[in-house]
């Protein structure tokens, strides 16, 4: 049974978490949605810790039990210096140096978090949102591990990470997966040293700038809302409407790859 610490970063505003629930109801549901047809009733742990406000993480003996690290989004900014953020690269940064066993999943702010601790960075987009159903452009690797020529994912950002990130090892390169005109890092892998091939299964980090749990409603409750705080313009609340029905490839692709990665396909 594959057991997941889920690092929430955040929390979904009222309107949207008393429909749809907060992150750790809405990744246990993606997960859900995302299991192989032969395999529905595959039992999981997803184990919630908020590193936010309680600043809780797993100890070294849960640990030793997790299957894997999965980092949620969040509206916060991860280039930014405070102390629950700080605290969150640097318990990353340990986990990679010192359990390179541990597969690392990440989302969204998640993966900009796991850059900054493998030495990388995240920035401000020059205050430019990616936001609803997006394509991204598959390198050869990502069509090969993700099965298809395209997809399309769920967007909702203005940070991103400008470049690849420095390899948590020598012997552990780390591959693009996919870009956008706006956000040329839209995701990475590497794999264990010790596999013999490039393989979901031999994953060991695996990130992607957008939201494969997100839904629909949930993009279009936040649109709503940060469209009437002013915090996205009417222009980008429009494109966003023009893509509301696009494909969403968050559940058939990217979390079919995700079960993969734990060994589940």
């Amino acid at each position: 049974m594959p057991r997941i610490a889920l690092l929430v970063s955040g929390s979904l505003h009222e309107s949207i978490a008393a429909t749809h629930g907060q992150y750790p109801r809405v990744f246990h549901r993606f997960l859900q949605d995302s299991l192989p047809p032969h395999a529905p009733s595959t039992h999981f742990t997803l184990e919630p810790y908020d590193v936010v406000h309680k600043m809780e993480y797993p100890s070294e003996e849960q640990l030793d039990g997790y299957d894997a690290l999965m980092y949620t989004g969040s509206a916060a900014n991860a280039y930014e210096d405070i102390e629950w953020i700080n605290r969150l690269v640097a318990f990353t940064a340990r986990v990679l140096r010192e359990r390179p066993r541990l597969r690392i999943i990440g989302i969204c702010f998640g993966h900009q978090i796991i850059s900054r601790a493998l030495g990388g960075s995240c920035v401000p987009n020059n205050g430019v949102w990616e936001v609803g159903p997006t394509p991204l452009d598959l390198t050869d690797l990502g069509k090969q591990l993700f099965g298809v020529d395209s997809l399309n994912i769920q967007q909702m950002h203005r940070d991103h990470v400008p470049s690849l990130p420095p390899s948590p090892s020598p012997d552990e390169a780390l591959h693009l997966l996919g870009s956008t005109s706006t956000s040329p890092i839209q995701g990475y892998i590497t794999f264990f040293p010790s596999s013999q091939s490039q393989s979901l299964a031999n994953t060991h980090i695996i990130t992607v700038q957008g939201h494969p749990e997100f839904t629909e409603p949930i993009v279009s409750g936040i649109v709503a809302m940060r469209a009437a705080a002013g915090i996205i313009s009417p222009e980008v609340v429009a494109d966003a409407e023009r893509r509301r029905w696009w494909q969403n490839d968050g559940v058939g692709v990217l979390g079919k790859a995700v079960w993969a990665v734990l060994g589940v396909v």
